[in-house]
């Protein structure tokens, strides 16, 4: 697992536990309006259809529930820049666990509500130093809460292209989802040698190589907040990105290719 090495940013508690809420909730009403010809087509994961992606989409707010609702961990593990770096090891058993969780699950309105239900009680009480112990290791809920924002502002961008829908993306949950991607980033190549910037969110230094001091950078890349994790996800190529202008890149430390994905 990588380390990191710089200090996580802080993320305010009370308006990322909004987000995650919020952007639940943007998500089952988009899937409320889903026909079964939409949830039968491919979700572009794998062999996932768009069902089996709105039932992974549940799991992202019972997570929560499920791990407050057992003991906590003795002491804490991980902390949030390490996160991004553990997912891929993973991605097995979260297919399996998807696909019975769709086919045990076909009123998918009930699932929703169910999963909402949990996590809105759960949180209401729970302090943000609980420790949980989730698969990557035992971490904090409120760095668990900014995970959630990837999980959901991903998934939903998936099924926005897979299904031909426009569900919303909650401004905060994208904020926080962009920001810990771009730190990820400047924990796998440190640096200053190159600047990346995904306005309006996020600005990170990263790439070993002369530091910059002033006026602006020799090395700079630029795009747009679901550009950039659509690329840190693997959901978009480096060079497809530079190639369709999504993506812009000048100085010759600008070449971020060989360090995407972050996230497989």
């Amino acid at each position: 697992m990588t380390t990191p090495r710089k200090r996580a940013r802080t993320y305010d508690s009370a308006k990322i536990r909004a987000a995650v809420l919020a952007q639940f909730r943007n998500v089952r009403e988009g899937v409320r309006a889903l026909d079964e010809e939409q949830l039968a087509r491919p979700a572009g994961l794998g062999d996932w259809t768009v069902r089996e992606l709105v039932a992974h989409l549940t799991m992202a707010a019972d997570s929560v529930s499920r791990h407050l609702d057992l003991p906590a961990p003795p002491a804490k593990e991980l902390g949030l820049l390490e996160w991004p770096f553990g997912t891929a090891s993973r991605a097995g058993n979260i297919a399996d666990g998807t696909r019975a969780l769709a086919e045990g699950n076909p009123d998918l309105d009930a699932l929703y509500a169910g999963a909402e239900e949990r996590i809105t009680a759960r949180l209401a009480t729970a302090p943000d130093d609980r420790l949980l112990g989730v698969p990557a290791g035992a971490m904090t809920l409120a760095d668990f809460l900014v995970t959630r924002t990837v999980e959901l502002v991903v998934h939903t961008d998936d099924l926005n292209r897979a299904a031909g829908t426009d569900i919303p993306i909650d401004r905060q949950a994208l904020a926080a989802c962009t920001r810990l991607l771009a730190d990820a980033l400047a924990v796998k190549a440190p640096g200053a040698s190159t600047e990346v910037r995904v306005p309006p969110y996020a600005v990170v230094q990263c790439v070993e190589g002369p530091r910059h001091t002033r006026g602006t950078p020799p090395n700079v890349v630029e795009t747009d907040p679901l550009t950039w994790i659509r690329l840190a996800t693997g959901r978009t190529e480096w060079k497809t990105a530079l190639d369709e202008a999504k993506v812009s890149a000048s100085g010759e430390r600008a070449d971020l290719g060989a360090l995407l994905p972050l996230m497989g």
